[in-house]
């Protein structure tokens, strides 16, 4: 069963999330400190915490400028805080199916509504109509029962029509049957469709994921006394929650390594002691090893000894005491004195690593992760980021961030922004497009990282100045490729690196790493004297620079010049590019499109456009000009644009991806 959408009101600083779609594996929550991450955490957490006790408190959890009003009609009509929406998977709907004796549904969600009461409003909707044909299609009916029940569309209507006719003892039986596996039990008498109640009663409330939350309060400690951490283990019993979280954590750490607590507290004799001691140690190193990539020669050193010097409680009894063993530097150090990140790191595979066998869960959980590895080196999180694609296997993860190393530039899909916005509140969205700045942050420096990144990946890199030449460059390769014509090879990677100023920073970077790399740029008036530069210095050979006005002739390619100034939309012909000007800016344009004969004459067709829109005073963007990129977008998400292109455009192209190709 899968969490397929939440929404919190009324809590804290949201007063109406809206509707939060919750992705089958892993949920990021962008946004800026105080937008109200961690709030919508806390909420989801409070509905069906797996600990075991939960719920919400008005006084802590309502938003503080509506508490006096809302608080004399909390009794009566308490809101809602939290409305949680639940799939099933197609094999739990198969069991559903099974249970009924009929393939009565092809899929369900439902939802349920958590009050401030702790009360909740279950939302199911199922058909019994079919189901009821099924029942008595299946039955040994008289003609005349046949008859007084044919009406019946739901099982209570059914069981009220049988209790009205003369029924024979088989009928009766009959009824008996249905009434004791469909009638609601006692204290769940408030619903009508018997069915619903079956199905939820039966088959969804016991396989409902729970939420487990885990922030920075959850670290290890360095040392635990044993006796302490008994008694109170004791007194919690099943209910974790009154213990503290360092206690919970220590627990968690013992079931990882198969230890009981009693084993250490009643261990007779030193050889006993040690050898548990060195099983926690082997399975905790293996396991967070696996995962830790920072530092290959760390263990994880446990051991056991009282020491009555010390303060309360750890001067009573036997304590046990976490170290990390450098074995390059071969010293040892207590666990607090790791690095935060590391310990953060540690605690957290500890935290989880037991958590189901220590809370005999055999349901899926929600996993809630209040900014992980906020102290963690970049390609430390991007160990953390591989330790929950793990964990995604059999639970969902939402997690906070403001790190654009935690979010995965590949799945973008699963982010969502949050906002504290003036007037409104705290809200949660897929659509980033109305974002601020700050809070896309984290969004753009993960692009701009896996872009760097990508340069390093790609054994052959093209370089372009902008996205517009990216887009341009794959729209016109796929347009050659379907008519059988030579595009770009499929080998080479587009990388746009913000202009030509750029360019020799990038090459920078690629120097010396054995990649292949091309420049393709915009020409204007002479050559760039930083490429020419790089080409006197050896560190760019001639070959591997290329710009636009080589390509202007459809038929010849120009080495030598002389050159025309040159952008990529300068390889399109004029009338092809006005029309997908024109289409892009038609609400601007209205009636008035741009037509060729209307162009003052430029080298360059934005030049041209630039001019024509000055002097016409037609404003398409603030300080003049137009958007090329959006003209380039825009040709890219329309198709029937460039269905029929001119043969001089494809041939500038090919010509173009032709002299690329036989570069690399």
């Amino acid at each position: 069963m899968l969490l397929k959408s939440a929404k919190v009101t009324k809590f804290k600083s949201i007063t109406a999330s809206g509707p939060v779609a919750i992705d089958q594996q892993v949920t990021v929550l962008v946004g800026q400190n105080e937008s109200g991450k961690t709030a919508f955490l806390k909420a989801l957490h409070k509905a069906r915490p797996v600990e075991g006790s939960g719920g919400y408190n008005v006084t802590e959890d309502y938003p503080r400028t509506q508490l006096n009003a809302y608080q004399k009609r909390h009794d009566t009509t308490p809101d809602v805080a939290t409305e949680l929406t639940y799939s099933l998977t197609e094999d739990e709907v198969t069991q559903v199916n099974k249970q009924l004796g009929i393939d009565l549904i092809s899929e369900l969600s439902f939802t349920i509504l958590h009050n401030y009461k702790n009360g909740l409003v279950i939302k199911l909707s199922i058909d019994e109509k079919p189901f009821v044909a099924s029942l008595l299609g299946d039955a040994k009916l008289t003609t005349e029962v046949r008859l007084a029940v044919a009406k019946a569309t739901s099982v209570r209507q059914l069981v009220d029509l049988l209790n009205a006719a003369d029924l024979n003892a088989e009928e009766a039986n009959f009824k008996e049957e249905i009434v004791k596996r469909f009638k609601p039990k006692d204290g769940w008498s408030g619903w009508n469709n018997w069915v619903e109640w079956y199905v939820y009663y039966y088959e969804l409330k016991d396989h409902i994921p729970a939420f487990l939350y885990f922030d920075d309060y959850y670290l290890l400690p360095y040392k635990t006394n044993l006796k302490d951490l008994s008694q109170k283990a004791t007194a919690a019993g099943s209910d974790l929650s009154k213990l503290t979280e360092e206690h919970q954590s220590v627990l968690g750490l013992l079931k990882m390594a198969g230890v009981a607590l009693e084993d250490l507290t009643n261990a007779e004799g030193y050889e006993e002691i040690k050898a548990r001691l060195e099983a926690i140690s082997n399975q905790v190193s293996d396991t967070l090893f696996r995962y830790w990539q920072q530092n290959k020669s760390l263990e994880v050193e446990f051991d056991i000894r009282a020491d009555p010097r010390d303060s309360a409680p750890f001067n009573q009894g036997d304590n046990l005491y976490i170290r990390i063993r450098n074995t390059r530097h071969r010293a040892t150090l207590p666990f607090d004195q790791r690095s935060k990140g590391f310990r953060w790191f540690f605690s957290f595979l500890v935290w989880f690593g037991s958590i189901k066998e220590q809370l005999k869960e055999d349901r899926r959980l929600v996993l809630l992760l209040d900014e992980p590895g906020l102290s963690l080196h970049g390609l430390a999180q991007a160990d953390l980021l591989r330790y929950i694609d793990d964990l995604t296997e059999e639970h969902q993860i939402l997690y906070t961030t403001h790190s654009p190393f935690m979010v995965n530039s590949e799945r973008l899909y699963q982010v969502r922004t949050v906002e504290d916005k003036d007037g409104v509140g705290t809200v949660i969205t897929d659509n980033v497009s109305g974002a601020n700045a700050n809070t896309l942050f984290p969004l753009q420096a993960a692009l701009g990282y896996s872009i760097a990144q990508n340069l390093f990946i790609s054994p052959k890199n093209l370089l372009v100045e902008g996205p517009g030449d990216l887009v341009y460059l794959k729209h016109f390769s796929a347009l050659l490729e379907k008519e059988g014509r030579e595009g770009l090879r499929s080998d080479i990677t587009i990388v746009p690196v913000g202009g030509l100023d750029k360019i020799a920073t990038f090459i920078a970077l690629l120097h010396g790493n054995e990649l292949e790399f091309l420049v393709l740029h915009d020409f204007d008036k002479r050559p760039d004297p930083r490429i020419e530069s790089l080409v006197r210095d050896k560190i760019l050979r001639d070959k591997q620079v290329l710009h636009y006005a080589m390509f202007r002739d459809p038929k010849k390619y120009q080495k030598d010049g002389p050159y025309e100034n040159t952008d990529v939309e300068d390889l399109i012909s004029l009338p092809l590019y006005l029309k997908l000007f024109n289409a892009t800016y038609n609400a601007e344009l209205g009636t008035t499109p741009v037509a060729v004969d209307a162009l003052p004459p430029r080298e360059r067709v934005v030049e041209s456009l630039n001019a024509f829109l000055k002097e016409k005073q037609i404003e398409l963007r603030k300080g003049g000009g137009f958007n090329h990129y959006l003209v380039a977008n825009h040709t890219a998400a329309t198709p029937s644009l460039t269905k029929k292109p001119d043969a001089a455009t494809l041939g500038r192209f090919e010509l173009l991806f032709q002299h690329i190709n036989m570069r690399f």
